[in-house]
């Protein structure tokens, strides 16, 4: 893996398919960070020495809802770019800086997006 590798923190509660974002994340040379809940990717989005170049969450976490962790991201991390997930994704309004992916998504979709993002 790159040392320039840029890191994506994957928040999801279904732990197979947070594996998948992440092997696939992975497979295209992305250090990844993972939480199976708002909660856990609060801690490691307070931890400042952490780095994180993109949010990728699923909109619909229990508890803190995806939209709820984008905002909190954004109070710790006001440029941090948000990659929502959703099954709904069409009906779905982000705010600037943050963009949607519909669920299924393809490999190359995942990957076409987050660079897009990434730059």
């Amino acid at each position: 893996m790159p040392a320039s590798a840029s890191t994506i923190l994957v928040v999801e509660d279904d732990a197979i398919v947070r594996m998948l974002i992440v092997d696939v994340l992975e497979e295209l040379e992305f250090s990844v960070l993972e939480a199976d809940g708002s909660e856990a990717a609060l801690s490691l989005l307070e931890d400042a020495g952490q780095p994180i170049d993109l949010l990728m969450t699923d909109v619909g976490l229990p508890g803190m809802n995806g939209r709820e962790l984008a905002e909190r991201a954004r109070t710790l991390r006001p440029r941090l770019p948000v990659l929502f997930a959703s099954g709904y994704a069409e009906s779905i309004e982000v705010p600037a800086g943050m963009s949607v992916i519909g669920k299924p998504f393809s490999i190359d979709q995942l990957r076409d997006k987050v660079r897009s993002i990434l730059g």
